[in-house]
Protein backbone atom coordinates (compact mmCIF):
# COMPACT_ATOMS: atom_id res chain seq x y z
CA UNK A 1 0.00 0.00 0.00
CA UNK A 2 1.34 3.41 -0.94
CA UNK A 3 1.96 6.10 1.67
CA UNK A 4 1.69 9.78 0.72
CA UNK A 5 3.26 12.30 3.11
CA UNK A 6 3.64 16.05 3.21
CA UNK A 7 5.80 18.14 5.52
CA UNK A 8 6.60 21.80 5.95
CA UNK A 9 10.30 22.28 6.55
CA UNK A 10 12.62 25.25 6.85
CA UNK A 11 13.64 24.54 3.25
CA UNK A 12 10.05 24.42 1.95
CA UNK A 13 7.38 21.83 1.33
CA UNK A 14 8.22 18.17 0.83
CA UNK A 15 5.70 15.71 -0.59
CA UNK A 16 6.59 12.06 -1.03
CA UNK A 17 5.06 8.76 -2.04
CA UNK A 18 6.69 5.79 -0.34
CA UNK A 19 9.56 8.06 0.69
CA UNK A 20 10.33 9.34 -2.83
CA UNK A 21 9.37 12.78 -4.22
CA UNK A 22 5.87 12.83 -5.69
CA UNK A 23 5.79 13.95 -9.32
CA UNK A 24 3.90 17.25 -9.69
CA UNK A 25 1.87 15.99 -12.64
CA UNK A 26 2.63 19.09 -14.74
CA UNK A 27 2.80 16.84 -17.81
CA UNK A 28 -0.87 15.97 -17.20
CA UNK A 29 -2.21 19.43 -16.37
CA UNK A 30 -0.66 22.54 -14.83
CA UNK A 31 -2.95 24.36 -12.41
CA UNK A 32 -0.11 26.44 -10.94
CA UNK A 33 3.53 27.35 -11.39
CA UNK A 34 4.12 27.49 -7.64
CA UNK A 35 4.17 23.78 -6.73
CA UNK A 36 2.17 21.97 -4.10
CA UNK A 37 0.24 23.44 -1.17
CA UNK A 38 -2.45 22.28 1.24
CA UNK A 39 -4.75 23.46 4.09
CA UNK A 40 -6.88 25.64 1.77
CA UNK A 41 -8.73 25.53 -1.57
CA UNK A 42 -6.83 26.81 -4.58
CA UNK A 43 -4.64 26.02 -7.58
CA UNK A 44 -1.59 24.72 -5.68
CA UNK A 45 -3.69 22.38 -3.50
CA UNK A 46 -5.44 21.21 -6.67
CA UNK A 47 -2.03 20.40 -8.20
CA UNK A 48 -1.33 18.22 -5.17
CA UNK A 49 -4.71 16.52 -5.55
CA UNK A 50 -3.99 15.84 -9.21
CA UNK A 51 -0.55 14.42 -8.43
CA UNK A 52 -1.84 12.08 -5.72
CA UNK A 53 -4.75 10.91 -7.86
CA UNK A 54 -2.60 10.39 -10.95
CA UNK A 55 -0.13 8.33 -8.93
CA UNK A 56 -2.85 6.39 -7.13
CA UNK A 57 -5.14 5.64 -10.09
CA UNK A 58 -2.68 5.62 -12.98
CA UNK A 59 -5.43 7.34 -15.00
CA UNK A 60 -4.58 10.91 -16.02
CA UNK A 61 -8.07 11.81 -17.29
CA UNK A 62 -9.72 10.52 -14.09
CA UNK A 63 -7.16 12.37 -11.97
CA UNK A 64 -7.93 15.67 -13.72
CA UNK A 65 -11.69 15.13 -13.44
CA UNK A 66 -11.56 14.33 -9.73
CA UNK A 67 -8.83 16.77 -8.71
CA UNK A 68 -11.17 19.59 -7.68
CA UNK A 69 -13.57 17.55 -5.51
CA UNK A 70 -10.63 15.62 -3.99
CA UNK A 71 -8.85 18.91 -3.27
CA UNK A 72 -11.93 20.33 -1.53
CA UNK A 73 -12.68 17.18 0.47
CA UNK A 74 -9.15 16.11 1.43
CA UNK A 75 -6.28 18.43 0.52
CA UNK A 76 -7.86 21.63 1.85
CA UNK A 77 -8.39 19.92 5.21
CA UNK A 78 -4.92 18.44 5.75
CA UNK A 79 -2.76 19.44 8.72
CA UNK A 80 0.59 21.17 8.29
CA UNK A 81 2.27 17.75 8.24
CA UNK A 82 0.15 14.88 6.98
CA UNK A 83 0.06 11.25 5.90
CA UNK A 84 -2.45 9.51 3.60
CA UNK A 85 -2.52 5.82 2.78
CA UNK A 86 -3.59 4.40 -0.54
CA UNK A 87 -6.58 2.86 1.25
CA UNK A 88 -7.65 6.29 2.52
CA UNK A 89 -7.36 7.76 -0.98
CA UNK A 90 -9.41 4.86 -2.37
CA UNK A 91 -12.11 5.34 0.28
CA UNK A 92 -12.48 9.01 -0.63
CA UNK A 93 -12.67 8.16 -4.33
CA UNK A 94 -15.50 5.71 -3.68
CA UNK A 95 -17.45 8.56 -2.07
CA UNK A 96 -16.90 11.08 -4.90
Amino acid sequence: MKIYEGKRTIDGLIVTVDGKPLDEGYDIKRFTRFGFEWTYEGDSPRQLALAILADHTGDAARAVALSEPFMKKVIANLDQDWRLTGDEVAAVLRGL
